[in-house]
Parts: structure tokens; C-alpha cells; sequence
């Protein structure tokens, strides 16, 4: 325990596929990975990161779920993020499991080709674990959103059942347009969960769900750094890395440089998450003359970064104190100018009341 004094980010390597519906043999992964990571050249800034090696498989796959979340309570418990290489995308439900007794409510965001809400059969695996986390009891999950998705692979009933619970599912397309729309979703995260298979087949060969489409290598390196600069965000996962599928470790080599430029952004966070004194931020405040809404906006002096003030009802419960101050673009700025709200401000809103 001694060695984690001072440190900011733990590399936590989990040597686990039983929890994969597409035969992904991505026990090795971690020490894969960890072969390209260590040969890339350190980033300029300071940061303080250990690696604790791997967990390994225990006698059931529940029991390495437990390893997992349990260190990872330890470390966000000591303000340290831990950055998990795995094993199959299942693990994220152990990553959520570890915030159970942190006394808040959580924002988990992934960047996934589907949505994985599979048929809940009892046993819990790649394909179906955010049934787990949405309806895990005690619920402290606030919001959950998807990049990336690709919609000829997601059912419509699905995608409704999100709008119905006021989730957001990105299209690949919609992100790809524009990559910085994907920031202040990123920078509302607690938890990211990269599943590889969202990059596609020609840049990200080894894993077994690889498909013609996909973000680009680079695409995803902005996406990570965009995860490291986020002052909110907790933990981070990168899954789904298959040894057997990888040849020439093109795919090893890549996730390494998505966890250098994750590493990288933690280098280079701001602080400026608002937290109460707004001395340091612009505000504007915006009428919403057709509703009677009043928008308030914060600009933040050392980041140029936008944020919403959503209306915190009284008397609601403090758990969801945190959520009111919502990351947002400075195009949703210039959309209330316009007296029209925006769709980011509304689902807030209704999560609060």
C-alpha cells in the first residue's frame, strides 16, 4: 500500500475471457499490450503511474468480478484512477461494482459498435452486461451513453428503450462528423469502456467482433486523450484485445498508444471542473422565452470548455447534487441564443425531477 502513495493512475492488467459470447481469448492481452506500451517514449508533463500487475483467473468468473472491483475501490477510495487493460467488456460491470459504496451516483459512458443489452439468461457476459449495471440494486447509475454505435447493429426496440430512460446512443457516423461532439459526453463520465472492436477491422485486425466499419486509429487516440483530460472522470477500461486474432500485434500496438494518450490527457488535466466557486468562469445567462427556462452557462478561463447549469430541484435527493452542472459544446451556446434547448439540457432536467 506504501507504493501507492503519490500516485495517479495504477495499471490493473485482468487475465479473464469467460465472460466472451464471441470466443475471445483475450486472457493475454494484458501482457500483449504491455509489450508495445513500454517501448513508447514518456509524454512531457508530470504524472505519478504504477502497474500492479495482473489479475488472474479465479475458480469462477465471479470471483475475479470481486478481485477486480475491490481494487478498484481501493484506489478511487485513495483518489487514484485505475486503468484497467482486459479481458472481455463484461469486466466494466466489476469496474461499476466498485463505486457501490462510494455514496454517489455514477455516469458510465462506452465506446461500443452495439449496445450491449443482450437477453438476460442468468449468466452474465460480454454481450449483456449493461443489463447487470442498469439494473444492478442498489441503482447508482445517473447516466449511461454510447459512441459509436452502428446502427444497422442495434435494434430500434432498443434504441427506444434508451430514449425512454433518457440514455443517449451516438451514431459512428454522427461522432465521426465531428469528433469534438464527443468531448463533453466523454468529459460527463465517471467510467469509459472501450471496447476494441469499435475500431475497424483494417486498423484493429486482432479481435474476434472486428467489422469493415469503425472509428479510425486515430479517431480513437482523441477520444482517450479526450477521457484522460476529464477532470470527472474515475476509471477507465480498454477490452476486447484477442493475442490469437492479432497478427503482427498491430491491435496490441494500437491499444498501447490509446493508453499512452489516455496517460497523456491525465497529464494535462485543468482542475476546472466546476465545483461551487465560479470566479474563475464566464458566465452567460441565457432566456428561454417560449418555456420561461432561463439557461445558465459557464465558460471556463483555463480550458475555453462549456458547461450548463441544469436547475437542481429542491428537496430532491443529494446523490444527484453532482450532475447539475453539465459539460456541454459551445454550438449548444449559440443553439439557446437561438431560443431553442438543447436536447442535453432536457434529458438532464428530467433525470433531476
Amino acid at each position: 500500500m506504501d507504493e501507492l502513495e503519490g500516485k495517479k493512475v495504477a495499471i490493473i492488467g485482468v487475465c479473464e475471457s469467460r465472460g466472451s459470447q464471441s470466443d475471445c481469448q483475450s486472457e493475454n492481452a494484458p501482457d500483449a499490450i504491455r509489450k508495445y506500451l513500454y517501448r513508447l517514449h514518456w509524454f512531457d508533463g508530470q504524472l505519478s503511474v504504477i502497474d500492479l500487475g495482473n489479475i488472474l483467473q479465479g475458480n469462477e468468473l465471479k470471483d475475479t468480478y470481486y478481485a477486480l472491483n475491490q481494487t478498484c475501490e481501493i484506489l478511487l477510495r485513495r483518489g487514484i484512477i485505475p486503468l484497467i487493460i482486459g479481458g472481455t467488456q463484461d469486466l466494466t460491470f466489476a469496474n461499476y461494482q466498485a463505486y457501490e459504496h462510494m455514496e454517489q451516483t455514477v455516469n458510465l459512458v462506452t465506446i461500443d459498435y452495439r449496445l450491449d443489452f443482450g437477453k438476460s439468461d442468468g449468466d452474465i457476459h460480454s454481450k449483456n452486461y449493461l443489463n447487470k449495471v442498469v439494473l444492478h440494486k442498489p441503482n447508482y447509475l445517473f447516466n449511461y451513453s454510447n459512441i459509436g454505435n452502428q446502427r444497422y447493429l442495434v435494434e430500434s426496440d432498443l434504441l427506444e428503450l434508451m430514449g425512454n430512460m433518457y440514455f443517449d446512443a451516438h451514431r459512428l457516423g454522427e461522432i465521426q462528423s465531428a469528433i469534438h461532439r464527443s468531448e463533453p459526453i466523454i468529459r460527463n463520465a465517471d467510467i469509459l469502456s472501450l471496447d476494441m472492436s469499435s475500431i475497424r477491422m483494417g486498423e484493429c485486425p486482432g479481435t474476434t467482433s472486428a467489422g469493415p466499419n469503425g472509428f479510425y486509429g486515430d479517431e480513437a487516440a482523441q477520444l482517450c486523450r479526450y477521457a484522460g483530460m476529464s477532470d470527472k472522470l474515475t476509471s477507465f477500461g480498454l477490452y476486447e484485445v484477442d493475442p490469437l486474432m492479432d497478427l503482427g500485434g498491430h491491435t496490441s500496438h494500437l491499444a498501447a498508444q490509446l493508453i499512452w494518450c489516455f496517460l497523456e490527457g491525465v497529464s494535462q488535466r485543468k482542475g476546472d471542473y466546476p465545483t461551487g466557486d465560479y470566479s474563475e468562469y464566464f458566465k452567460y445567462m441565457v432566456p428561454i422565452t417560449h418555456d420561461g427556462h432561463e439557461l445558465v452557462f459557464y465558460k471556463s478561463n483555463l480550458s475555453d470548455r462549456w458547461w450548463m447549469d441544469v436547475p437542481y430541484p429542491a428537496g430532491s435527493s443529494v446523490k444527484y447534487e453532482r450532475h447539475h452542472m453539465v459539460p456541454c459544446t459551445y454550438e449548444e451556446f449559440q443553439q439557446a441564443s437561438s431560443e431553442e434547448m438543447p436536447d442535453r439540457w432536457w434529458k438532464t432536467y428530467q433525470k433531476l425531477v
